[in-house]
């Protein structure tokens, strides 16, 4: 992993809310709805995953003093995740469909790995929250783009996202024009059977 101080743009002195300010700004910058349909999407993807790595390296080991060469990236499945307990018990009670406590119980985590984000985005994605739960999906996916699980899942949600700006672009009829000459000929008629 290239230095996080840099990847970020920030001194080895920021705070945190300049940590967390340069972050939001970069995330902005890359962000993957940018980048549809543009030969720069993959690139702009490989960026917004440094920027996450940087992130989520700084956080958790705190912003004060200055970055360790010896840091080693790895990306497999749990690599830069602890194993949590708590979370086979979320998912049990997010299939079980009570969200609130699910809920309750991952706001105790301290630890925002890419299963949290994960868990998370699965609860919005429950509760109708599409835009979040994309937001937090796509962030498990950055986190740990090797886990196959997370992947499927953003896929998913991109998919349905796609079906869903295809039928609200045609108003969710095949055939616009035949639908106005419709409305007409029945607003017509309408008005015909009144005068008579």
């Amino acid at each position: 992993m290239n230095n996080p101080y840099e990847v970020l743009g920030v001194s080895q002195n920021a705070s945190e809310d300049e940590i967390k300010s340069a972050y939001r700004e970069l995330v902005k910058k890359y962000h993957p709805d940018k980048y549809q349909n543009n030969p720069l999407a993959d690139l702009a993807q490989e960026k917004l995953q440094e920027v996450n790595e940087a992130y989520d390296y700084l956080i958790k080991n705190g912003s004060g003093g200055s970055y360790n060469n010896a840091y080693n990236s790895t990306t497999g499945q749990g690599s830069q995740e602890q194993s949590v307990p708590e979370y086979n018990d979320i998912r049990g009670i997010i299939d079980s469909g009570n969200l609130n406590l699910a809920e309750q119980k991952l706001a105790r985590i301290r630890n925002r790995d890419a299963e949290w984000f994960f868990l998370s985005g699965m609860i919005s994605y429950k509760k109708g929250w599409y835009d979040d739960a994309l937001a937090k999906i796509r962030t498990a996916a950055s986190m740990n783009p090797n886990n196959f699980e997370y992947q499927n899942a953003l896929s998913n949600i991109m998919n349905a996202g796609r079906m869903y700006q295809n039928n609200s672009y045609g108003r969710g009829y095949p055939n616009d024009d035949m639908m106005c000459k419709l409305c007409q000929a029945y607003m017509c008629a309408d008005c015909l059977c009144d005068c008579i």
